[in-house]
């Protein structure tokens, strides 16, 4: 491992808490500890504290108690790093705790750099680079769902389905190369049969990550989701009632809505960062202009649209000049006021949206039937947040390189070609799988890794 310093970092917020913890990780952990903690009972000694115990004591500087404290203790390689690690719970605020980390710096310790705790977990082989990965997206998630997928990566859901794709593309391999290597030893032929149902099933399991891509995002980072409409369809009240409070003023004045109000709510355990805007109408008045302006501009970044109609009145020109702007979207046709009745033709919008549904945005009970419709429209129904996801950009373009070469390999096999070629591509494939991984992959993608963290973790 070429981590060797010992490194110290406040791994808690900044700011007033209950707690602050300062972690000490690396061989001289203890040995910094110990010059920053006394403990409580004379006869204990932090250097001698086996892992998985704690020791109460105090923060002294100079032989002056500063503060209560609490040192965790792991040994390695039975820690988060794979390293000797202490933790120093002190009380939250930064006047202490930034205090006790000077200490720790004036004991021997280093800064921590940006996630250099995971990437010392990383280093040492107690987790893979899929793994550290997701320990940023559990810090990051912003729903209950997001959490979930990055809970089921951490638990090395991801790596244990690639790595059953690279055991059975060695042991391919290998048979491929004792048959071709060395025919004197009479190994068995691999028919090309077994070949290719092997490769296939190999690049069925890629194929499915690789599509599942876009819906695993969603339940990361969640969905800027545009509510547009014509005035008064009840865009304010919508956002109100999913809000669960009055985030924006409802009047039955027209143009009441002049800017964009934005409001981020958890909705079908997804993060949904909502848009109220300005209602879609022709107008002379500037400032109302500039509003409709931006509706329309939210409207083409949107991830998700909520195209709101007030169903008792027939649609109107601009209402279906609207619908045609959503068609082949990831929209949701929301026909308002059904305490009124009801003139709007439905069939018309269907023409436009797969996704049509009725409520009264000033009734609660209307608000499962959106949510299920999220779920159709951004294809959550039956999802399974446990289910193996890739998590960025660099994992999809590792997935997909190794999709190229299970191609080829296959294609290789279905045409003839000799054993030699098809083992090529193989070879393609598992250095596309170990790249995504971690287990052969540059420093410098190491290094954009762990760059994206915080630094305590």
């Amino acid at each position: 491992m070429a981590e060797e310093k010992t490194v110290a970092a406040i791994a808690t917020p900044p700011g007033t808490g209950g707690i602050a913890v300062i972690r000490i990780s690396g061989d001289e952990a203890y040995a910094v500890a110990s010059r920053v903690f006394e403990p409580a009972n004379p006869k204990k000694k932090l250097a001698d504290a086996k892992g998985y115990t704690a020791l109460f004591g105090h923060f002294t500087e100079n032989g002056v108690h500063c503060d209560e404290v609490v040192a965790l203790c792991f040994r390695a390689p039975h820690s988060y790093t794979g390293e000797d690690v202490v933790e120093l719970s002190c009380h939250g605020g930064s006047a202490v705790s930034e205090r006790l980390l000077r200490a720790c710096f004036a004991a021997g310790a280093q800064p921590a750099g940006a996630g250099e705790f995971t990437k010392r977990a990383f280093l040492s082989g107690r987790i893979s680079l899929t793994q550290a990965e997701a320990v940023m997206d559990m810090i990051n998630a912003s729903s209950v769902q997001g959490a979930q997928a990055a809970a089921a990566a951490m638990e090395g859901a991801l790596y244990g389905r690639i790595k059953a794709v690279q055991d059975t593309l060695i042991t391919l391999a290998g048979h491929i190369a004792a048959y071709t290597d060395y025919p004197e030893e009479d190994v068995p032929e691999l028919s090309m049969q077994a070949l290719t149902e092997s490769l296939g099933q190999a690049k069925d399991v890629i194929d499915r990550l690789i599509a599942g891509y876009d819906t695993g995002a969603v339940l990361r980072r969640g969905v800027d989701t545009a509510i547009i409409g014509s005035p008064n369809v009840g865009k304010s009240t919508l956002l109100n009632l999913l809000s669960g409070f009055e985030r924006a003023i409802v009047t039955p004045v027209a143009g009441t809505t002049r800017d964009v109000v934005e409001q981020e709510i958890q909705l079908a355990g997804i993060r949904l960062l909502l848009a109220d805007t300005a209602g879609i109408r022709d107008t002379d008045d500037v400032v109302e202009a500039e509003g409709i302006r931006r509706s329309y501009t939210h409207l083409e970044r949107a991830g998700l649209i909520f195209a709101v109609f007030d169903g008792s009145c027939p649609l109107q020109p601009a209402d279906l000049s609207l619908a045609e702007k959503c068609a082949g979207r990831p929209a949701i046709a929301i026909l308002n006021k059904t305490d009124l009745p009801q003139l709007a033709d439905t069939e018309q919008l269907r023409r436009y949206f797969k996704t049509v549904i009725h409520i009264s945005a000033k009734d609660p009970s209307f608000l499962p039937s959106v949510e299920e419709a999220v779920r159709s429209v951004l294809h959550l129904t039956g999802l399974d947040p446990d289910a193996c996801l890739l998590a960025n950009e660099r994992q999809l373009h590792a997935a997909r390189d190794a999709q190229q070469a299970l191609g080829d390999a296959l294609n290789a096999a279905q045409t003839g070609m000799t054993l030699d070629a098809v083992g090529v591509c193989m070879d393609d494939a598992l250095y596309a799988l170990y790249s995504l991984t971690g287990e052969n992959v540059r420093e410098d993608v190491v290094e954009e890794v762990f760059s994206k963290f915080c630094v305590g973790k």
